[in-house]
């Protein structure tokens, strides 16, 4: 499934990073960069970007104007955490939701999706019955048009993707890095690869669309 680690990943260098850089899923799948090389990097051969939610938003934003082209070549853009600065086009800042108890972080699927195919919402939810790591009690303005995949309770989107902003599609998460779910023994191990799957199935059917969905 690798098809040339066409899939560019962002490093941003912190500790919480290292299993993921010796992780045999990623060295197979993504070519990895630290963060700091994103402005010489030659950005031709890859299909999709995969931000993490620990990288240096404010360098993002100096670099904003790079990450827009690249998504008007009909690429893609994944980016998971909290945005609060406005690099990624068409994403607004993120709104911190009102904690009043752990049913606050309970995940709703909004709409059926490959990504999220078979995974349950408590498996979401919880991790070793601790609520609040999936999402971390935020959610997102949405882009008009953007398909919401994932909620908190009222409807509040954490998931979506926005395929009007640009040329290309962007996936944002308000959470952690949807890649990190694996090998946690419950449903939410079928997220990563099923990621990795859609990352393919969407980049050929904006090709096939001529540059546009």
């Amino acid at each position: 499934m690798a098809q040339n680690k066409e899939i560019l990943w962002l490093d941003p260098g912190h500790a919480f990073g290292l299993q993921n850089r010796t992780s045999r899923f990623l060295v197979e799948n993504f070519t990895q960069h630290d963060q700091y090389d994103f402005a010489t990097l030659d950005l031709e051969r890859f299909k999709c970007m995969i931000v993490h939610d620990f990288i240096d938003q404010e360098y993002m934003f100096k670099h904003k104007g790079k990450i827009s082209s690249f998504l008007d070549e009909g690429k893609i853009v994944i980016f998971s955490g909290h945005l609060f600065k406005e690099w990624l086009p068409g994403c607004s800042i993120f709104t911190p939701k009102t904690i009043n108890s752990y049913a606050d972080y309970e995940i709703s699927v909004a709409a059926p999706h490959p990504i999220f195919k078979d995974v349950k919402s408590d498996d979401m939810t919880y991790n070793k019955g601790v609520a609040g790591f999936f999402a971390r009690g935020t959610h997102l303005p949405v882009p008009a048009k953007a398909e919401v995949l994932l909620t908190l309770p009222d409807d509040m989107p954490v998931t979506y993707i926005d395929r009007h902003s640009t040329k290309g599609t962007i996936l944002v998460h308000a959470g952690r890095d949807l890649f990190a779910y694996r090998m946690q023994n419950k449903s939410t191990d079928r997220i990563s690869t099923q990621l990795l799957q859609w990352i393919h199935d969407e980049y050929e059917a904006i090709q096939n669309s001529g540059g546009k969905q």
